[in-house]
């Protein structure tokens, strides 16, 4: 059965939150929820979802500040080991001067990359990609050839490496090692901006061209 993916702006810094649904019926995941009360969960009800559980790419307050709501309200947590800290930590999660306030809340599931996961009946492939963020994670839905890049990788562009825990080496090294090594062509939905695919990024992402001392 084919997923139903739909795109939410979402947060003050207007986050790619993503609603994925078409495995369980009735249930959905959503990757990076920004916000919950504002636009997720009056969404949900339109469309007669239930979010199961809540996908994250990495822990920066900006992805995370409808977390804590939707695991109120049932759904279970996932995030990569290494970043789980930022859920309760505001300085790990970049939110040190409180004007966004971060409800702290836990992990249910840890990742450490290459888990195959099933939430909300829909079939995922976990690959670890550090280097935004010592934690982050980028989720592969096979059948439809998705990658959920979170803060990885962007059109013509990477994720910023210069904050806490970042390291240039660690991102080029994810995506040039973990990602553009994935067979066929794959759509790269992004936690910021638009959509691009794999082919485009190998070829024309500048970033991925040269050495990551350049940059």
């Amino acid at each position: 059965m084919p997923i139903s993916i739909d795109l939410l702006h979402t947060g003050p810094l207007q986050v790619n939150t993503y609603v994925v649904s078409g495995g369980a019926t009735g249930e959905c995941f959503i990757v990076d929820p920004a916000d919950a009360k504002r636009r997720v969960l009056p969404f949900l009800e339109e469309k007669g979802l239930k979010c199961t559980a809540v996908l994250l790419t990495h822990c920066h307050f900006d992805h995370i500040l409808g977390v804590a709501e939707l695991q109120r309200q049932g759904a279970k947590v996932y995030i990569g080991q290494a970043d789980a800290r930022g859920l309760s930590d505001d300085t790990y999660n970049l939110q040190r001067s409180g004007v966004y306030p971060v409800e702290p809340c836990r992990a249910d599931v840890l990742l450490t990359g290459g888990e195959e996961i099933e939430p909300a009946g829909i079939p995922l492939t976990v690959i670890a990609t550090p280097g935004h963020s010592p934690g982050g994670i980028c989720y592969v839905h096979e059948k439809s050839k998705t990658i959920f890049s979170g803060d990885t990788l962007f059109l013509e562009n990477v994720g910023r490496c210069d904050l806490i825990g970042g390291s240039a080496q660690a991102l080029y090294d994810s995506v040039r090692e973990k990602l553009f090594p994935l067979k066929d062509d794959y759509k790269v939905l992004p936690g910021h901006d638009v959509a691009t695919t794999l082919a485009h990024e190998r070829q024309y992402n500048p970033y991925l061209q040269r050495s990551p001392e350049l940059w």
